[in-house]
């Protein structure tokens, strides 16, 4: 009888050490035999991108009595991606077999993935040559991760099968409704997740003004194609719309390849400007 194998997994997250989506998470792997490692924020740390602490000291202890007995955990006072680099340096005596970021709070949709802690943290993984998943419950109000934690184990199995050709950087964003209702899986591209914002006016109680960004989103707002995905491959924005688990990879190699080889062939590099 052949037995699965059980991987060394670092989870880390945005939404913090207490947050219900990472105990889940990591709960449900470490109960299914896989060694875990939490490295997370101490507090609340969404929508903070790839930021690092530079100008003063990261605090980081070991917290207890949060986890399955099994977990190791650790706060961190840093950003996420300080957190996977903390944990990476400081904590673990090798690298893990995978990042796994979340599950987060709130969808990672399209142009999210670019302010997304939850995604940078996954990010900080590949850079380390670290195959690595951000995991999002696609709703702000739901607070059933279980399905997502699930689907996440699933995942995991499955990619320890897959010849990559390159380290993996994979958003997967979970329809909040229950298994029985989820359409399918499906690999998807990044929609144009867009919103009108605003910056409030506000006081406080001393009279004093602040501001405060609000914003309603549009969503899936049209784009050209990409001539390197092919024409049937959903937004990751339509396909949870219609009741999908979204896979979706990511590169952090920016480069655009279509304009770098427009600009290459005209007479940009034949200017002087002596």
């Amino acid at each position: 009888m052949s037995t699965k194998k059980k991987f060394n997994i670092l989870i880390s997250n945005d939404d913090g050490i207490f947050a219900i989506g990472v105990r889940t998470l990591a709960n449900t792997l470490a109960r299914a035999g896989h060694q875990i490692t939490v490295v997370c924020p101490d507090r609340e740390r969404s929508a903070t991108g790839h930021g690092l602490t530079l100008h003063q000291p990261l605090r980081a202890q070991q917290v207890e009595s949060i986890f399955d007995d099994s977990v190791i955990a650790w706060s961190c006072s840093g950003t996420p991606a300080d957190c996977v680099k903390f944990a990476l340096s400081a904590v673990l005596d090798q690298k893990p077999d995978f990042v796994v970021s979340g599950i987060n709070h709130g969808p990672n949709l399209g142009t999210d993935v670019l302010y997304s802690g939850t995604v940078s943290a996954a990010m900080e993984g590949t850079l380390e040559g670290i195959p690595s998943i951000a995991m999002s419950l696609a709703s702000f109000t739901a607070k059933e991760f279980q399905v997502a934690a699930d689907f996440a184990l699933k995942l995991v199995n499955q990619l320890e099968l897959a010849n990559a050709p390159q380290p993996l950087l994979l958003s997967v964003n979970v329809p909040p409704i229950a298994a029985a209702e989820i359409a399918g899986v499906m690999v998807t591209r990044q929609g144009l997740r867009r919103y009108i914002e605003n910056f409030e006016k506000r006081y406080d109680p001393h009279g004093k003004s602040y501001y405060w960004l609000v914003g309603e989103i549009i969503e899936d707002i049209p784009q050209p194609e990409d001539p390197n995905l092919p024409l049937d491959i959903s937004t990751d924005v339509q396909a949870i719309r219609d009741r999908y688990i979204t896979i979706t990879p990511l590169r952090y190699n920016l480069t655009d390849a279509l304009t770098t080889k427009f600009l290459h062939s005209q007479e940009f590099l034949n200017l002087n400007f002596n």
